[in-house]
């Protein structure tokens, strides 16, 4: 059945996404509950991509494309402010539910409705997603620890209202900034959830987009630092990561990366009530894989954490 009672918008930061963008404009256009506004915010591209979508705006008057000038660096800072470029354009629009969509992803032709469905569910339903596939054979649901907690940046659907409570997304040149969002709202009281139900196809090997698969791991480890991941956690992650493709180097770049950031000590974009938060949570997360194992039980990746957050409501720090 198609649910009409939730209006929702959609924004796309992209960047020379033109290999991969038109798989997601098929997807979107094709979807049994329609956004209200889809803008897609060209970041500056200097490939095809505006061109692409380009093609699509005399077809779908809901679809929308905004330029901004061309820049140097790629980082995950740009696309903070990209996407608030678009959503300066659905401010005045009454809506219920927002989707930050990336440009290199596609999906079911029933995806939107489905997620609707579950913020109609469940009135506490802050942040919602579904697990993700990769062309080289990854699936979050099962190579992943983030579990259903944690709603991938490929397509991270809010309710409204808690993304305005949890003050959008901040920028960090370091990335996380899904994360951050995500986190934060379970931080605060709502509820987060990855369904299994669906999934969404991700056409570009997470963190790969201008770097080597190496060189994506150093930067992940450092992250898990400037993220305020515990060394216990890092430790367990690293040790995970060797025994996955590529083999034993991937690992190595992991813990270096840690290592490296520990040393230099960046400043963190997280606040202390953050970073307590994710410490706590992970060591709940390993509490539950390290009592698996002592009983010689299968590890449920996806099921380490129950859905609901384990803190009372606070408000989100910086």
């Amino acid at each position: 059945m198609v649910n009409a009672s939730l209006r929702y918008v959609l924004i796309t930061p992209s960047r020379n996404e033109a290999r991969f963008i038109e798989k997601t404009i098929d997807s979107v256009v094709n979807q049994t509950v329609l956004p209200l506004k889809w803008v897609i915010v060209n970041d500056g591209s200097t490939d095809a991509t505006p061109e692409i979508v380009g093609k699509y705006l005399a077809y779908y008057n809901w679809i929308e494309l905004v330029n901004r000038p061309i820049r140097k660096e790629r980082h995950f800072a740009g696309k903070v402010e990209a996407f608030k470029a678009g959503l300066e354009r659905v401010k005045e629009l009454e809506y219920e539910i927002i989707g930050n969509l990336d440009a290199d992803v596609s999906f079911d032709p029933d995806y939107f409705e489905f997620l609707l469905s579950k913020f109609t569910q469940d009135s506490r339903l802050g942040v919602a997603g579904t697990v993700f596939r990769e062309l080289n054979g990854y699936n979050s649901a099962i190579d992943s620890f983030e579990g259903q907690t944690h709603v991938a940046g490929g397509c991270q659907v809010f309710r409204r209202q808690c993304f305005e409570e949890i003050g959008g997304y901040l920028p960090s040149k370091v990335g996380g900034i899904d994360w951050m969002a995500v986190k934060t709202a379970r931080m605060v009281g709502w509820n987060t959830r990855s369904y299994r139900e669906k999934f969404f196809l991700h056409y570009r090997a997470l963190g790969t987009a201008e770097r080597s698969v190496v060189a994506s791991n150093f930067e992940y480890g450092k992250k898990d630092y400037i993220l305020g991941g515990h060394p216990l956690w890092q430790m367990f992650r690293c040790i995970y990561r060797l025994t996955q493709r590529p083999y034993l180097i991937a690992g190595i770049a992991l813990f270096a990366g840690y290592l490296t950031a520990s040393v230099s000590r960046p400043e963190r974009p997280v606040s202390p009530e953050l970073m307590k938060f994710h410490r706590r949570e992970q060591m709940l997360k390993l509490k539950t894989i390290l009592s698996s194992l002592f009983r010689l039980k299968k590890v449920n990746n996806f099921e380490l954490l129950p859905p609901e957050p384990h803190a009372a409501r606070v408000s989100p720090g910086k």
